[in-house]
């Protein structure tokens, strides 16, 4: 089961930092992702990162601003939010799929989802 959490309201140019916690398998064996739906708009691949954390991989309009990260001990991956949009705005969701690389995360099947997460940056 993943758990989500860390969303809220944060002005254009703002930060956030979102939390997904893992339990009930073994982590270390999941390329863990981020992705979000923005109201009326399909769910698009943010972000993931490979199993030990040496491959990540981002969807163009985020590269820059937002850092993946994982802590295999703490069964926990962090999406790090910088110089946040109005387009960011979205329901954020945490996913995990068995593999080594992060690059497979942008196709399904996925093992696991996240319950969401709602991320607003007003302007």
């Amino acid at each position: 089961q993943l758990q989500a959490s860390g969303g809220g309201l944060v002005q254009s140019g703002g930060s956030l930092r979102l939390s997904c916690a893992a339990s009930g398998g073994t982590f270390s064996r999941y390329v863990m992702g981020w992705f979000r739906q923005a109201p009326g708009k399909e769910r698009e691949f943010v972000t993931a990162i490979g199993r030990n954390s040496d491959t990540t991989y981002w969807t163009d309009s985020v590269k820059g601003r937002f850092t993946i990260s994982r802590d295999n001990a703490q069964n926990t991956v962090y999406l790090q939010m910088n110089s946040l949009k109005p387009d960011d705005t979205a329901v954020y969701y945490c996913a995990a799929k068995i593999g080594y690389t992060a690059q497979i995360m942008v196709t399904p099947p996925y093992e696991s989802w996240g319950q969401g997460t709602l991320v607003t940056v007003s302007s």
